[in-house]
């Protein structure tokens, strides 16, 4: 038996694929990803140098105030000799404040506050266009606020800086507003998973940030994905290799289910945490903005605010990631644990509240961690059998409290994952993010996002067709309306009669036999109606159109909506699916859209509902 001609044919097969498929354009997109991830990777490295430079000339050399670092972050620098001096905390966020809001308000208004809002309003509502200037000025005015002592993560200035990269280049090649979206959550994602070193958590925190609901944009995981991994491996290549945190191997461990009680607590009180942190911070963000004084001024009046905190409360100042690392390896009492949480919620909302750039991401690390190591400690105190390691809640406290206050729950437990190097509480972390998530779905810190992909004004035109091709005309029966048919041999004299005791606009006109053979419209008569001359001559088989516009019960709106704007008409007749000369009805292009509007309020109910 010939095998080789089967063979043969599956070669020719596979061939033609690959002859077929567009290897250029594979290239091309592949190459401005890669590019991409190369500039938001040298992004993350010189932001992350500022930032350590900052820290150690602002803080550690004026005010002798050296936080600890986490495990994998050491300092950059050599300690100073300066004796610690609380004084200075109280003023420096103040003057870091006047400096970051002068050059935000002068430069780039557009920059202040958490800049992943603003990539998710770029997105959404700006057609992915974001000002060339705004990562310059972010980058800069970012590492000014949190390097005096303001209360911010990394996270939000190296997303705007990555999405603004991703926009400039697309905006400088004229490609569409899709490419420019796409290329801009690329960005966002590869400079967030750089400088977290979480290159995977990056990319889907691209896609999945965007919106309230658990939706993602499943489009832009695959070119975030290549972005980050690159700015990933760039940023690892400078300043190593590793995990943010480091995760003694006993605490990884999850091997009691006893233990999902104590968890589900940590659930609730994350949420409830989760709840005072974004009222505090747009509390204080609603009042800075009813503030009557000059804007350049308010981040100035925050950083006083916060310098307050931090003269009694310094660990509550900058990043706090090294607390973080000592509340994991339990080195932090409940009292300290409890100030660091509740002093972190003041003075990020008086730091980025104001007006002062910075992200929401870090602290809530800090908050999450703090609060998780709370009700580790009790538990452990209560039920040591079950609860034996109190820094396991610590990591899950960090994952259940961001997803309690940004709606990214998938995301954030793969962030933890990644920063911890804890994949083994990947269990409990999903068990206590779910259940966080559905307690805490009404308030969000991320304020741009919106709903669902329905209702973002991205996708607007895309989820008009999708719906109306789901949608058929038998699914409007209710809505096809009968109506008064024309004897095709009826004279106009009589016709006149019988309109001016009728509303209709639009008249069938039927054979002997009740069969449609036309139809004319309260505009076709027009001639006629004018010519009285004519009028006794003429009868209405003269006056319909036969070559008839129709719409069937198979058909979907869509297409039905096509021929109401192709012809211009607003009532179309539906006939019988076999035999076009029955008529069901007449059906009305306001009836079309009301039952579309309908429909598309109920979808986004059900999506609002459905958790």
């Amino acid at each position: 038996m010939d095998t080789s001609s089967p063979i043969k044919k599956i070669f020719e097969a596979y061939a033609t694929t690959i002859k077929s498929y567009n290897f250029a354009r594979a290239g091309k997109w592949s190459a401005l990803f890669v590019l991409i991830g190369i500039i938001s990777g040298f992004g993350a490295i010189l932001f992350y140098f500022l930032c350590q430079a900052g820290s150690h000339y602002f803080m550690d050399l004026l005010a002798g105030y050296r936080p600890p670092p986490p495990a994998g972050e050491p300092h950059l620098f050599p300690p100073t000799n300066t004796p610690f001096n609380r004084w200075v905390l109280l003023f420096l966020p103040a003057l870091g404040g006047l400096v970051s809001g002068w050059l935000v308000y002068r430069y780039a208004p557009e920059a202040e506050g958490h800049g992943t809002d603003a990539a998710i309003d770029a997105y959404h509502r700006k057609k992915g266009y974001i000002r060339g200037r705004i990562p310059i000025i972010k980058t800069i005015a970012s590492a000014i606020t949190m390097t005096t002592g303001g209360s911010g993560g990394r996270e939000g200035p190296i997303a705007q800086i990555g999405a603004g990269f991703g926009s400039f280049l697309a905006t400088k090649l004229n490609l569409s507003e899709r490419e420019r979206r796409i290329m801009l959550a690329a960005g966002m994602g590869a400079g967030i998973g750089s400088i977290f070193r979480a290159p995977l958590a990056g990319a889907l925190f691209a896609a999945e940030v965007l919106y309230r609901d658990p939706d993602f944009e499943s489009e832009v995981i695959i070119p975030a994905g290549i972005s980050s991994v690159v700015a990933y491996c760039l940023f690892c290549l400078v300043f190593g290799w590793g995990s943010l945190f480091y995760t003694p191997p006993q605490i990884k461990e999850f091997s009691n289910p006893l233990e999902l009680g104590p968890y589900i607590v940590l659930a609730v009180v994350l949420a409830l945490t989760g709840f005072c942190y974004v009222r505090s911070f747009y509390g204080v963000n609603h009042f800075f903005k009813s503030l009557n004084i000059p804007k350049i001024i308010k981040p100035a009046v925050g950083g006083l605010c916060t310098g307050i905190i931090g003269f009694f409360l310094p660990f509550t100042l900058s990043f706090g990631y090294g607390y973080a690392q000592q509340s994991i390896l339990n080195e932090l009492s409940i009292a300290v644990l409890l100030l660091l949480a509740f002093g972190k919620i003041l003075t990020t909302s008086f730091s980025i509240g104001s007006g002062g750039s910075g992200g929401v991401f870090g602290p809530s690390v800090v908050i999450g961690g703090a609060m998780g190591g709370v009700v580790g400690k009790i538990f452990h105190m209560v039920m040591p059998g079950v609860v034996t390691e109190p820094g396991a809640f610590v990591v899950v406290g960090m994952a259940g409290f961001f997803t309690a206050v940004s709606n990214t729950p998938i995301s954030t437990i793969i962030f933890v994952s990644e920063m911890t190097k804890s994949y083994q509480l990947f269990l409990p972390s999903m068990f206590v993010c779910s259940i966080s998530y559905l307690a805490a779905r009404k308030w969000n810190i991320f304020d741009k996002q919106v709903q669902n992909r329905v209702s973002s004004p991205a996708h607007a035109g895309e989820f008009m067709v999708d719906i109306l091709q789901q949608i058929k005309v038998q699914d409007l029966i209710h809505l096809i309306r009968k109506v008064d048919c024309i004897p095709q041999n009826m004279p106009f004299i009589e016709f006149k009669k019988f309109f001016t005791q009728t509303k209709q606009h639009y008249f069938p006109v039927v054979d002997a036999n009740k069969r449609m053979v036309g139809i004319f419209s309260s505009t076709d008569f027009r001639k006629v109606l004018f010519a009285p001359d004519i009028e006794y001559l003429v009868v209405m088989k003269d006056i319909a159109v036969t070559d008839v516009v129709a719409a069937t019960p198979s058909e979907d709106l869509n297409s039905v909506l096509q021929k109401f704007t192709v012809k211009n008409i607003d009532s179309l007749p539906v006939v019988d699916e076999n035999d076009r000369t029955v008529l069901l009805g007449m059906i009305t292009r306001r009836d079309v859209i009301a039952f579309y509007n309908r429909q598309l309020q109920r979808l986004r109910g059900m999506a609002g509902a459905s958790l």
